[in-house]
């Protein structure tokens, strides 16, 4: 962690240097008149964006919520390990992985042959699979997962905090201005209930679930089905004596339905999904009035030979399942892309709707909104062309339509009595073999982007066959030269808005004057065609827009920091100060080495172009230097222009 680049500084690390108030945040103060994003919902999309563009204080975001503040309580618990790797960028991992439950182990318990009344353990599986990351999976109470987000909006330069009890109750596009063309009308839901009041904004972000005002403004409807079938959930406090209840376990009764339990932080706490009963055609579960007794009594039945004793329900809530998505998450009608760009954008449960069993509707709600993020920073600050942002709609309902598909065939197979299925005649029951052939799936490790002008051809993916373009950015373990620090290579990139090019240097290279990496970061720094040169803004930190790191294959002793290359120890910040972090070697202390564990062209080496969303768009040899320039002349604005 790097905080004294513009001199030193006491306290927390955490809190970044405040830039100028742009707003009176007193108690009677007035809202602004005009914003240049404003996000409506606190929940996971909207504050995962916020976190994001407080970090930019030349934008001027505004989030705002119709709760009174923040929850407490309940909804999602799920982390998966993609959303982990995202939460290091942010900074709160180790937080995260501190206070969470860490899911090892999930077990199966199907009806016992001998005695179908009663359940029986029928398999563990491993939840994260060996180096699929190197984070784990977690469960953590969705209101701390919002606090932290929190707390990095008001560390952030832009010291953003919410707007409570402020809902958008409509807004209207002016297709005809650039100038703050979204009219929002906010009405106030606290103690001025009724009050209204009217922001102007260039770009709006509809965050605002499922009951979405803002998808609703833009003409925005859920298709899809329901699976007319009532589930329960709880978090509670409970003596039983199941003895797998502080492991995440599936269990399918003979005739009394199905639980899902997740333990939950703390020691103590768990949460059960519990299946209640089917519904009619056209009833909706409101009307048969649910109680968490009735969870806790089917619950009981369900887990027999077992008892479970509740001392404290602390959550619970009744819930049909449903699978419905939107046909576009923006505001541009079909066939009039050519000639608008997007305005307003809908995010997580605003344009896709699921069960909550699967573990991935807060995780891909806020890979809808880091995905966005970005964009819409390079869009605001000049760097990118507006129609950058068509690219949001198009990579994420891709990613949604998987997560629709992939969790409405789960809970089917979840819901469904044993014996129901061609896949009970295998060697495991089928939801045990649909647990594990979705394992990539739910740990977010799915999601692949098309190409695209930010994902290019995988013309020279065997340069490294371990770092798929369109996919994430797989971390590996290795050392930082400058200090022999041990670390995961990933952990060096923050979510700041920056493009990275890992070079990994070829065999025989140590970056002595005339090697590869050596001609690589000269040309990056100082030739006027390189991107580095054409995209970096007078005045600007030389990194500010793509960031350079180098990676060797020989271990920390045998390498000679003071023959790298300028760019790899760049002058920083105000102060100009040198960065000494920019170099790594193999871990040599047998943690694994990055070039073989990703498949790295050891006599080669290659570039590998990182998005700031930390997903791959490019794999190239180290001496490409036309075709990198050419991918980033694709969707950046040289300076001058920008």
């Amino acid at each position: 962690m790097q905080f004294y680049v513009d001199g030193f500084r006491g306290g927390d690390p955490d809190i970044r240097t405040a830039a100028p108030c742009r707003r009176d945040r007193g108690p009677y103060a007035a809202l602004p008149d005009k914003v240049d994003v404003l996000i409506a919902g606190c929940g996971p999309a909207g504050l995962c964006l916020a976190a994001q563009l407080a970090q930019f204080p030349d934008i001027d975001t505004m989030i705002v919520d119709q709760k009174p503040g923040p929850i407490e309580k309940g909804q999602a618990d799920g982390v998966n390990t993609r959303t982990m790797e995202m939460f290091q960028a942010f900074g709160f991992a180790e937080k995260v992985k501190r206070e969470a439950y860490w899911v090892n182990q999930t077990a199966f318990w199907t009806p016992d042959p001998a005695n179908p009344a009663h359940i029986r353990r029928i398999g563990r599986v491993q939840d994260v699979p060996e180096d699929s990351s190197e984070m784990p999976h977690t469960l953590l109470n969705q209101a701390r997962v919002h606090e932290l987000f929190l707390d990095v909006m008001r560390n952030a330069p832009a010291r953003l905090e919410p707007d409570y009890c402020w809902a958008v109750r409509d807004l209207i596009v002016d297709t005809t201005t650039d100038d703050h063309p979204v009219t929002v009308t906010l009405e106030n839901t606290g103690v001025n209930a009724g009050e209204t009041a009217t922001v102007r904004a260039n770009y709006v972000v509809g965050a605002d679930g499922a009951r979405s005002s803002v998808r609703k403004a833009i003409g925005g409807t859920l298709h899809g089905d329901a699976a007319h079938q009532a589930w329960g959930v709880m978090d509670i406090l409970a003596n039983t004596d199941f003895p797998d209840v502080r492991q995440k376990c599936l269990i399918q009764s003979a005739q009394e339905g199905n639980i899902l339990i997740l333990p939950r932080e703390g020691g103590y706490l768990f949460r059960m999904y519990v299946e209640l009963d089917k519904l009619n055609p056209g009833e909706r579960v409101a009307s048969r009035n649910f109680t968490a007794d009735h969870m806790i009594a089917a619950a009981n039945r369900i887990m027999q030979p077992y008892t479970i004793e509740v001392k404290e329900v602390v959550w619970w809530s009744i819930y049909e399942i449903g699978h419905r998505m939107t046909d576009k998450f923006d505001d541009v009608p079909a066939g009039a892309a050519a000639h608008r760009t997007p305005r307003v954008f809908t995010a997580g449960d605003a344009c896709h709707t699921h069960s909550p069993k699967a573990g991935q509707g807060m995780n891909v709600s806020m890979g809808d909104t880091f995905n966005l993020g970005w964009k819409l920073a390079h869009v605001l600050q000049g760097r990118s062309d507006p129609s950058l942002l068509h690219s949001y709609s198009a990579e994420r309902w891709v990613e949604a339509k998987r997560l629709v598909d992939t969790d409405h065939e789960w809970a089917r197979i979840m819901s469904a009595p044993p014996g129901e299925s061609k896949l009970d005649a295998a060697d495991m029951p089928r939801f045990q073999r649909q647990f594990i052939d979705n394992l990539e799936f739910t740990g977010g490790l799915a999601v692949q982007y098309q190409a695209s002008a930010l994902v290019a051809a995988p013309t020279y993916q065997a340069l490294a066959l371990g770092e798929e373009i369109g996919r994430r950015f797989h971390s590996a373990p290795v050392v930082r030269l400058a200090d022999a620090m041990r670390m995961q290579l990933g952990h060096a990139a923050e979510a700041d808005g920056r493009w990275r090019i890992y070079a990994f240097a070829g065999a025989q290279d140590s970056s002595a004057p005339g090697s590869a990496i050596h001609r690589l970061a000269d040309w990056l720094e100082g030739d006027p065609g390189s991107p580095v040169v054409k995209f970096t803004r007078e005045g600007e930190d030389i990194d500010a827009v793509i960031d350079l790191r180098a990676i060797f294959q020989q271990t920390f002793e045998a390498l000679a920091y003071e023959d790298m290359p300028s760019l790899l120890k760049p002058a920083t910040g105000k102060l100009g100060l040198q960065n000494h972090e920019k170099v790594f070697c193999v871990d040599h202390k047998g943690a694994g080495d990055i070039f073989d564990l990703r498949g790295i062209d050891r006599a080669r080496g290659c570039m590998v172009v990182v998005r700031p969303d930390q997903y791959i768009a490019h794999v190239l040899p180290l001496d490409a230097y036309v075709e990198l320039t050419a991918f980033f002349d694709g969707f950046l604005l040289p300076a001058r222009e920008g």
